[in-house]
């Protein structure tokens, strides 16, 4: 069986966030004890599995995705990495050339090819709730002030916290088995960038140590709930989201009420064969 390793939300290899993609033939997913075995075997923050469905349907593909240790319902990069090898296998796999609709747990999907070959996901937006700051989350994260806390709803199931600063957001150190211990969710750390004529207007980085993953370099997902909680704080419905993890990079965000536009790039960077 054929497998991809792609890197999404860059435009080069070796940046990004790098996700496995397996393309199925069948018409149903094999087990869930594979699935998982697989993707603890790729071992990247999330590998994608897609089948085709019939024509005619509200989608194309039936997508899942899986953590080195567990599914998860919304993965924004690994749903861009397979529309990536999808676009680009289209004359095998007969995925049209425009949008291409995924059936997921949290819904139906869109992924749309441009002519500059990005791609731009359409997923719903993420429901915010202010709640109080949680304990001992500024300490799991290393000492510091956090100015607010949001709930982020079903699909994505994170906490959203504002920091001081662009500076403080890039230098944390967390403790993670602190963030496990004071939080069930993943961690979603931003603040403001401090020069928006650097080509982005906020910065974060995302904590995932319950799945398996300490930081995930670029996530899709949190940029449906970062896309509503920025827009009213800076005045506008398209921003430019930087996640300053060790490879970076850079997600573009349209809010369309109750879904978000987000869009990027994708490289694949290996391609070969599952032998298992």
């Amino acid at each position: 069986m054929r497998i991809r390793i792609v890197d999404a939300f860059t435009d080069r290899p070796f940046a990004g966030n790098p996700a496995g993609v397996l393309l199925l033939d069948s018409d149903t997913f094999p087990d869930d004890a594979w699935l998982q075995r697989v993707a603890a075997e790729v071992n990247l923050s999330e590998t994608a599995f897609a089948h085709p469905l019939p024509a005619g349907g509200d989608a194309d593909w039936a997508l899942r995705w899986f953590t080195p240790t567990s599914e998860v319902a919304m993965c924004g990069h690994a749903t861009l990495a397979t529309a990536h090898v999808l676009h680009t296998t289209r004359a095998t796999t007969g995925t049209p050339t425009g949008a291409v609709r995924f059936s997921a747990l949290c819904g139906i999907l869109t992924a749309t090819a441009k002519d500059d070959g990005t791609f731009t996901l359409d997923f719903p937006t993420a429901p915010l709730t202010a709640i109080p700051v949680p304990d001992g989350i500024g300490e799991a994260l290393g000492g510091v002030e956090v100015l607010s806390a949001h709930d982020t709803g079903p699909h994505i199931g994170d906490l959203l916290v504002e920091l001081a600063d662009e500076r403080t957001v890039r230098t944390l150190t967390p403790d993670f088995p602190g963030l496990v211990a004071h939080s069930k969710r993943g961690i979603i750390a931003t603040a403001a960038a401090e020069d928006p004529s650097l080509g982005y207007d906020f910065v974060s980085r995302c904590f995932f140590p319950q799945f398996g993953i300490d930081e995930d370099p670029v996530t899709g997902s949190a940029h449906t709930a970062l896309a509503p909680y920025w827009s009213p704080r800076l005045g506008r419905d398209e921003l430019t989201g930087l996640q300053a993890s060790a490879r970076t990079g850079l997600v573009a965000t349209s809010l369309r009420g109750e879904r978000t536009l987000l869009t990027g790039g994708a490289v694949t960077v290996i391609d070969g064969e599952l032998m298992a």
